[in-house]
C-alpha cells in the first residue's frame, strides 16, 4: 500500500540564524535514504458514510498488507481486501481482492499479479510486467493474462513503492502537495492515476503514543508521521470539474507503516483501523 504527508514551515517568526540551521539540517534530512520497515499489517474496516444514493446499509472488512524484501533485492507487496456489502434491497456481496507485486528499488521493473473474487467466484484475474526503457524511458507493459497485449506508458508514471518513497521525501522537504502518475497494474493493468496528495504538518516522534495501543507498534514511537490525503483521477481529466475516482486519508510514518486509514470511494466510505502489526527482519544486502 502504499502514501504520506509533511509539515508547513515554522521558521517565519524565530531568529535568522536559527532559520538557517533549520533549514540546512531540513535539507540534510529529505537527502538521506528512505528506509521502508518490511511489515504486515492488518486493518479491521467499517463504514463511516453511505450517501443517500448509494444504496448501501452496511460494509465490514479487513485488509492485509505485507511488505517483504529491500533496497537490495527489491520490494514485494501482498496485498488482501476482503470487504462484505449489504445493500438496501437485502442484498448482499462479498468482494476478496488479492494481490501480489514485486518491484526493484530504482523504480525500473514492475511485476503485478491480481485476483478479484465475487462470492467466492473468480471475476477477474491479470497479471503482467512493466519495464522502464532504458531504465529511464516510457514504460513497456506487457499482459500475460488474462489475453496477452501489450501498451506503453509515461516515462514520469510511477510505480508503488518508488511513489510512496518520493511521498516520504516530499515529505521530508516540506511540501504541501505532491502530484504524480501511479501506476499499480489496476484496472486489466491499464490504468494509470493522476494522484495529487495533500501533505498535512509533521506529527512528531511520539505522535504514535496518541493513538489505540496495538501490540508491536509501539516501535513506531520513535518514528516520524505526517497526515495525508491522496485523491485519485483519471489521467486527462480536468480536475477543476470532476471528482477523483477514489481518495485515501492516513497517517504515513517514515518508515512506511499506515494508520489512521480512511477510504472515500464517492459513494460510501470506511474507516480502517490498524488492529495488528508484525515487523519483519530487514533482507540481508550482500
Amino acid at each position: 500500500m502504499t502514501y504520506l504527508a509533511f509539515r508547513h514551515g515554522w521558521c517565519a517568526i524565530l531568529a535568522a540564524v536559527l532559520c538557517l540551521s533549520l533549514a540546512g539540517q531540513q535539507a540534510e534530512a529529505a537527502e538521506d535514504p528512505v528506509v521502508l520497515a518490511p511489515h504486515r499489517a492488518v486493518y479491521d474496516l467499517t463504514l463511516t458514510t453511505a450517501r443517500s444514493h448509494s444504496g448501501v446499509v452496511s460494509v465490514t472488512g479487513r485488509l492485509v498488507y505485507d511488505l517483504t524484501g529491500s533496497v537490495c533485492e527489491g520490494y514485494t507487496q501482498n496485498t488482501r481486501l476482503v470487504t462484505r456489502m449489504t445493500q438496501q434491497n437485502g442484498g448482499s456481496l462479498v468482494s476478496d481482492l488479492r494481490s501480489t507485486t514485486w518491484e526493484d528499488a530504482a523504480g525500473k521493473s514492475f511485476r503485478f499479479e491480481t485476483t478479484t473474487y465475487r462470492d467466492e467466484k473468480v471475476s477477474e484475474a491479470i497479471t503482467g510486467d512493466a519495464n522502464r526503457q532504458g531504465g529511464i524511458g516510457e514504460i513497456k507493459v506487457e499482459i500475460s493474462k488474462p489475453e496477452k497485449r501489450s501498451l506503453f506508458l509515461p516515462a514520469g508514471a510511477y510505480f508503488p513503492v518508488q511513489h510512496t518513497i518520493a511521498l516520504i521525501k516530499a515529505a521530508r522537504a516540506g511540501k504541501a502537495s505532491f502530484r504524480a502518475d501511479l501506476y499499480d497494474g489496476s484496472d486489466k493493468g491499464e490504468k494509470v492515476y493522476d494522484t495529487v496528495a495533500a501533505l498535512g504538518a509533521l506529527q512528531g516522534a511520539g505522535s504514535n503514543r496518541k493513538l489505540p495501543a496495538v501490540v508491536n507498534a509501539e516501535r513506531l514511537d520513535a518514528v516520524r508521521a505526517w497526515p495525508v490525503s491522496l485523491a485519485f483521477f483519471d489521467v486527462g481529466s480536468s480536475r477543476a470539474d470532476s471528482l477523483p475516482s477514489y481518495e485515501i486519508a492516513f497517517w504515513m510514518f517514515e518508515n512506511g507503516v499506515s494508520r489512521k486509514l480512511t477510504i472515500d470511494y464517492g459513494d460510501f466510505a470506511l474507516d480502517g483501523v490498524l488492529k495488528g502489526i508484525v515487523f519483519h527482519e530487514p533482507s540481508k544486502c550482500p
